[in-house]
């Protein structure tokens, strides 16, 4: 099944298309009269690559205008997209950035910086998985029209937003980079907070990898786990069941015998098989 290229409709088609009757073309605004996005995706900076960028813009200025929306109220303006940017320009001492204006909603405003940020530099899990949780709670929205505007599956909508079923102590660790992903969704199957967080610190004290650590949870949850050796896989079916779970967003086995094998595809509410069947079949 074929994947979706880019972001929804992109932010070109968001920000700055000719035809949108409520964008003009950029501004020079003083970076003192624009104010933070109440809705900005991003809890964290990375110090260095802003450093980066600050010398940049010292030597080539802005390149890319800022998003802002004009507060009337407060005769000011309210950055929509281009956090770092503004931060690198403030940094760098300059006393206008080029700014496009547009008419935006709140939702709008989420909308376009989650883009922006995934599109630009990744947000990390939990940050996506709060501001998909705002689009989905604040705005009503489905996780099929969450998934349509940043370009992504259902499947991997869903499965982002579960992460913040965890207790805080392994968010903050998938913040980190302590754990994975694949380690964060391990631990989802574990009936408590109490018992992911236990399951966690087995993680870090023994360096579980992704495979050992859905093998933990088995153990914990009663499941019956083979204890005998078996050959290693083959390199490119490891190489298949990762592209499986990236496109599918869920975990994936590949087993390969001498006449064919089997392929299990694993799922962790009726919410994902939905999901799953519909990206299968297409309908």
């Amino acid at each position: 099944m074929a994947r979706k290229s880019g972001l929804g409709r992109g932010l070109d088609a968001l920000i700055i298309s000719n035809e949108s009757t409520n964008i003009r073309e950029a501004d020079q605004i003083r970076v003192d009269r624009i104010v933070p996005n109440p809705r900005q995706p991003r809890a964290h900076i990375n110090s260095e690559e802003l450093i980066e960028l600050t010398a940049s813009v010292k030597e080539h200025g802005i390149i890319q205008p800022v998003i802002v929306t004009y507060d009337q109220q407060g005769d000011s303006y309210t950055l929509i997209a281009g956090e770092r940017r503004l931060l690198a320009a403030r940094q760098a001492g300059l006393e206008t950035i080029p700014a496009i204006v547009r008419e935006a909603s709140e939702q709008q405003r989420l909308v376009i910086a989650l883009i922006e940020n995934v599109q630009r530099t990744d947000l990390n899990a939990m940050e996506a998985a709060e501001a998909y949780r705002q689009l989905a709670e604040d705005f009503n929205l489905s996780h099929e029209e969450i998934a349509h505007h940043v370009g992504k599956s259902r499947v991997a909508i869903t499965n982002t937003l579960r992460l913040l079923k965890l207790p805080k102590d392994v968010q903050q660790a998938l913040v980190e980079n302590k754990i994975s992903e694949g380690h964060a969704r391990a631990l989802l199957t574990l009936p408590s907070p109490q018992a992911q967080s236990s399951a966690y610190k087995t993680i870090l004290n023994r360096d579980l990898n992704v495979r050992q650590t859905e093998e933990l949870v088995r153990k914990l949850t009663g499941q019956q786990v083979k204890t005998h050796s078996k050959p290693a896989q083959a390199p490119e079916i490891s190489a298949l069941e990762e592209r499986l779970r990236t496109q599918l967003g869920t975990k994936v086995v590949v087993k390969s015998r001498k006449n064919g094998g089997t392929l299990t595809i694993h799922y962790y509410s009726d919410e994902e098989l939905d999901s799953l069947i519909e990206m299968i079949l297409g309908d």
